[in-house]
């Protein structure tokens, strides 16, 4: 019982309680300092630039507000640390334009709006910067995707399905699948952006406010794309965040497995991918040892950032209709961390691919084992000779076993044998020069030039295609994020 007394002694007899203070009080205020202080001001001077228009305030006291403004937000952020007499950081920073313009005036910056209005403005806009940094070095790495595609139209490598080997393909073919698989985790990234970049402000607590505001003006001062036109939305909807944690989580998904296949083809025993060595660590006891560690970590924190964001998905999960700004205060953090965790693997992978090496003879030789080339031979028998696929099929299935069996390749077998062999079901006979075909993975790569297929030719055409695209795409976002910046700039130095 005495130590019960002592905790509630220690603890204190008012709000807030020192655990409370310790483990939520000052760690809320922290992740405000270091996300959202200059969303913070932004806000700040839209809401008073716009009160100045509508007459709700007058324009000398708004001029103060607005001198004020700019000069706390000049405070060293690295500095501000949690003080008990506020409740929170925006607290803090109102007290703080108090003692720059007096109490009474800095406390007018507040009317016609609520912290809830303001806390999911800020958490929006924030969010916005950090979905255009990653959509950023999405591109990057796309970038860096098609160069290697362009490079490797004619490097034939193994495709797998199931694990095992299925049939030959090209490097490029296949870097190719993993940039359009990018370019749709890039476009729900640009969906995410769109749901995020609309304005609650003026929604207040819930249902606006009885001050004529423009919910409109401090919208275009921001730069949102539009407002969310019911108030009760604008405060009780929390799908921006679901649908940008969905984004980044399938993105980090799709990333992980290709970086999964990454990691087989840099064994020595694949050998196809050769990493630069700066991306590469020796053992510290085996000298033959170059650990792909780049990619390894690059897996790793993919899954870490999509757990991030998973977490945030959880915490919104059966929350309330309604303002959830305190749950936000504890989730956002998580969301950051998906970014600069997704950003870290954009970055890395960006590296590894722009330097990568590949052993073409290797791969080429590769690609002509395991029988991987047997599905033309059924290919062959139905289109030039008429048999039923199905027994063609049944005819190279047979080959392809007694092949495995004699621990023989496709290339062994003396053009009689192979022969013989297909003798035994059909009264056909394949000349050397065909064999040589079905045996070949360039001739199987060449043929299947249906659109999207594996043939140089074709392969040519989509990155083509695809590199216009992306530089028109590049251009768009860097013309998006300098038109943010200039517009935000211009309203940090809006004078009345």
């Amino acid at each position: 019982m005495g130590n019960l007394e002592d905790f509630i002694k220690s603890e204190g007899a008012s709000f807030p309680g020192k655990t409370y203070v310790e483990e939520l009080l000052k760690p809320v205020f922290n992740d405000q300092r270091n996300y959202l202080f200059d969303a913070m001001f932004d806000i700040h001077r839209a809401h008073v630039i716009m009160l100045e228009e509508q007459n709700i305030i007058k324009k000398d006291e708004a001029r103060e507000m607005l001198r004020g403004i700019n000069k706390t937000a000049k405070t060293n952020v690295n500095q501000l640390t949690y003080q008990p007499q506020f409740e929170d950081l925006f607290f803090m920073i109102e007290a703080k334009m108090g003692e720059e313009i007096g109490a009474e005036l800095a406390g007018k910056i507040h009317i016609g709006r609520s912290r809830n209005d303001m806390g999911a403005a800020m958490y929006r806009l924030v969010l916005r910067d950090h979905l255009l940094e990653l959509l950023q070095n999405a591109y990057r790495l796309s970038e860096a995707l098609l160069d290697q595609a362009e490079q490797h139209v004619e490097t034939y490598i193994t495709g797998y399905t199931h694990t095992q080997p299925a049939q030959p393909t090209t490097l490029g073919h296949y870097l190719l699948a993993v940039y359009d698989v990018m370019q749709r985790d890039i476009r729900r990234l640009w969906a995410a952006y769109e749901t995020v970049n609309q304005s609650p402000l003026g929604a207040a607590a819930l249902t606006t406010t009885g001050f004529p505001i423009s919910r409109l003006r401090t919208c275009e001062f921001l730069s949102f794309d539009r407002i969310i036109e019911n108030s009760y939305d604008s405060i009780g909807g929390a799908d921006y965040l679901l649908e940008t944690s969905s984004a980044l989580m399938t993105c980090m998904i799709n990333t992980g497995r290709w970086i999964q296949d990454f990691l087989q083809h840099v064994t020595r025993e694949f050998g196809t991918f050769y990493v630069a060595d700066p991306y590469v660590q020796v053992s510290s006891i085996m000298p033959q040892k170059r650990n792909p560690v780049s990619i390894e970590h690059s897996r790793s924190i993919a899954s870490s950032a999509y757990g991030e964001a998973l977490t945030v998905m959880n915490m919104i999960h059966n929350t309330p209709f309604g303002d959830i700004v305190d749950t936000e205060d504890d989730l956002q953090p998580h969301l950051y961390r998906a970014f600069q965790k997704a950003n870290r693997v954009m970055k890395l992978m960006y590296a590894v691919i722009a330097t990568l090496k590949v052993n073409e003879e290797h791969a080429r030789k590769m690609a002509g084992k395991s029988c991987v080339t047997i599905t033309e031979l059924a290919d062959t028998l139905t289109r030039e000779y008429g048999i039923s696929f199905r027994k063609a099929h049944a005819i190279a299935s047979f080959i392809a076993k007694k092949t495995t069996s004699a621990k023989k390749e496709l290339y062994d077998w003396k053009i009689h044998e192979i022969n013989q062999m297909i003798n035994g079901f059909a009264n056909v006979s394949l000349t050397e020069e065909e064999w040589k075909k079905i045996i070949s993975p360039e001739y199987f790569v060449k043929i299947r030039s249906i659109l999207g297929g594996p043939s140089p030719k074709e392969v040519n055409r989509m990155i083509g295609e695809r590199k216009q695209k992306l530089k028109m795409k590049k251009q768009d976002i860097e013309n998006l994020v300098n038109e943010l910046n200039n517009r935000r700039m211009k309203l940090a130095g809006y004078s009345i």
